[in-house]
């Protein structure tokens, strides 16, 4: 069990989402094992007797999360709403506690996924793996930044952007990634002629994706037509730990596989039977979900359900911004995305990710994903200097 909390605090290392040495992991079996011995060992391990779970992350985010996430909860009352789809899906704000102590963790953790410790980080935990805890951590990281980014474009339109705010925009500005173009050698070339090169490409294109900073090792999925099946990546896979998580299922749901494939199945399967294309990536870039969210409006009476019922038809140059949820029902992303990718290879879902698709690799959707995110991440910064 030692190897396995281990691994996950590597990752969060890896992932660049936690500084080194700072993940503090537990986890309760027959008896409760911690990754390593820290002084906050004696008041997080009481957690395991307030709640129904078996995992715990406590750790400080690494920067530019931290700053970002401590400004957010000082200028807070009690809670940060983003406004992005996984948060509002999967945890619906994020509570800041007011002190260091189990009364105060406990509360809000019997009601949320995670609680934010100004001064110290972030506190998540599964009930049935590390790997929840791990997700929800990278969650709020994600969820933060796009919140502040989005704000901070908002308020400096409206002329209220206050000087720390503004301190703090110029100082997580200044350390961004700027990467700008893919490897030249490219990707895996198709089309592919066997599961084991389909396999071998979306492992590649997963990796990429993920070292380009598009999406957070978690937070997306990727899929290939081969014949009549679909092979994509398993819910709450890893794009960049892909081999032996991947499933193959029939375009005819014949297969009762799809229950443990990704939960975008149905809009990858859409999209490949609309467009004819056999490969599809769904990845998270960061600038891409801001934009999507960018509205001038300062009074609309959709207000709150723009995700989903936005009458405007909006553009990025001319990358279409579409609405949408998860799964198959009336506003399913399967009934979205497809037609907006038909005319265009790709497209930008409010609030929440980007799809790509590729006619026989991933060369294409991987580039297209990076050209997007690079946009946007101009068109952000030329709104905020004007």
């Amino acid at each position: 069990m030692e190897e396995l909390i281990n691994r996950y605090a590597a990752r969060l290392v890896q992932a660049e989402i936690a500084p080194e040495g700072a993940p503090l992991m537990g986890f309760l079996d027959a008896d409760l094992v911690w990754n390593r011995d820290d002084p906050a060992c004696k008041v997080l391990s009481p957690v395991f007797d307030e709640l129904n779970i078996n995992s715990l992350l406590f750790s400080r985010p690494a920067e530019p999360y931290y700053t970002i996430i401590e400004y957010l909860a000082s200028v807070s009352s009690g809670v940060i709403f983003p406004k992005d789809c996984e948060t509002r899906t999967f945890m619906h704000d994020l509570p800041v506690a007011d002190e260091f102590t189990i009364t105060a963790i406990a509360r809000i953790l019997k009601k949320r996924k995670i609680a934010i410790i100004p001064g110290h980080g972030i506190i998540s935990f599964g009930t049935v793996s590390p790997e929840q805890a791990f997700i929800t951590f990278s969650s709020v990281c994600f969820a933060s930044f796009v919140k502040f980014f989005s704000d901070f474009l908002a308020d400096s339109r409206a002329g209220v952007v206050k000087i720390r705010q503004k301190e703090v925009f110029e100082k997580v500005s200044s350390v961004l990634d700027k990467k700008e173009s893919i490897d030249q050698h490219g990707l895996m070339a198709g089309p592919f002629s066997d599961e084991g090169q389909i396999i071998q490409a979306m492992d590649e294109a997963g990796k990429r994706t993920v070292e380009l900073d598009l999406v957070d090792s978690f937070f997306g999925n990727i899929s290939c037509r081969f014949r009549d099946s679909i092979y994509i990546s398993q819910t709450t896979s890893s794009l960049d730990a892909l081999p032996g998580c991947i499933d193959i299922c029939p375009l005819d749901n014949s297969s009762s596989i799809v229950i443990t494939a990704s939960s975008e199945l149905s809009a990858h399967r859409e999209a490949i039977l609309r467009t004819g294309c056999r490969t599809v990536l769904h990845g998270h870039p960061r600038f891409a979900v801001i934009m999507s969210m960018d509205c001038e409006k300062t009074r609309c009476e959709f207000n709150k359900e723009c995700f989903r019922s936005c009458p405007e038809t909006r553009y990025i140059d001319n990358i279409p911004i579409v609405l949408g949820e998860v799964g198959t029902g009336k506003y399913g992303l399967c009934r979205t995305i497809p037609p907006a990718l038909e005319q265009n290879g790709a497209a930008i879902v409010y609030g929440h990710w980007v799809f790509t698709v590729g006619k026989e690799d991933f060369n294409g959707p991987v580039d297209r994903l990076l050209e997007i995110e690079n946009l946007c991440k101009k068109k952000y910064f030329k709104k905020i200097d004007n």
